[in-house]
């Protein structure tokens, strides 16, 4: 049986990812810190699906809740798709320090805490994939603290596929434009392109069944802000800024 584990399951694109691959036939370990809500997602598809949901509760900032939670699996699945994340925004440059440190220890060290508590369970079939972002691609105005962890998340993706060519399968970076989640439904600024969790769910799954180094959608977008990432800083900035003036 296919088994996949999913982090920050209980919502968004997660929950949209631990649905689809359960209807797949999948066995899915969907991980989160909402025991209300994954149970609810365990019995929405008791009776629908192939697979089988077991709905894992911890902390992914807390790593001895995260180490004691994923040492109760017998075997580390070969799909895991790395996907808890948190965004909060900063205004007008404003440094808030403890702002950023709540957002980089879900969007960074979250993920550190789960590779560390898994690692020993990594065989030539593991598949990992890190759901960062298309802000990583370049700097965005009030997203300092959601980009600059996504960057790091997207350097630290890299980093291990070279690092562990010769002891996992496949590493996967997954870098979306806007997804309608919970957390983007929180967004008050246009959000071009955006697009559902279904179609952010098919996109990765596709990316992941054909085992790409990178997934990045809507291709318009994302293309975009590739494309803006090759001028010079300077002129980025300043791309950057009129594109942007009016929504911020």
């Amino acid at each position: 049986m296919k088994q996949v584990l999913i982090t920050g399951a209980s919502s968004g694109i997660g929950l949209q990812l631990a649905t689809d691959y359960a209807n797949d036939g999948w066995d899915v370990y969907a991980c989160g810190q909402n025991q209300q809500r994954l149970q609810q997602l365990v019995m929405s598809l008791a009776e629908t699906t192939a697979g089988k949901i077991t709905p894992l509760v911890f902390d992914v900032t807390n790593l001895e809740q995260t180490q004691q939670a994923l040492s109760q699996l017998e075997t580390i699945p070969t799909l895991i798709i790395l996907n808890a994340g948190t965004c909060e925004y900063i205004d007008d440059g404003v440094i808030d320090s403890k702002l950023f440190k709540r957002v980089f220890e879900v969007n960074f060290f979250g993920i550190i805490h789960c590779l560390e508590a898994m690692q020993t369970g990594f065989s030539a079939a593991t598949h990992l994939v890190f759901i960062s972002s298309s802000a990583a691609y370049t700097a965005l105005p009030r997203a300092e603290a959601y980009g600059a962890s996504k960057a790091a998340l997207s350097y630290l993706s890299n980093g291990l596929a070279i690092d562990l060519k010769n002891k996992v399968n496949t590493v996967t970076l997954v870098n979306p434009g806007f997804v309608t989640t919970p957390l983007t439904n929180k967004n008050d600024f246009p959000m071009p392109m955006i697009v559902s969790c279904e179609y952010a769910s098919l996109k990765i799954r596709q990316g992941i069944r054909n085992q790409q180094a990178e997934i990045h959608f809507p291709v318009k977008f994302t293309l975009l802000l590739k494309m803006i990432a090759f001028f010079p800083v300077s002129m980025q900035r300043a791309i950057i800024y009129r594109m942007t003036r009016k929504a911020v």
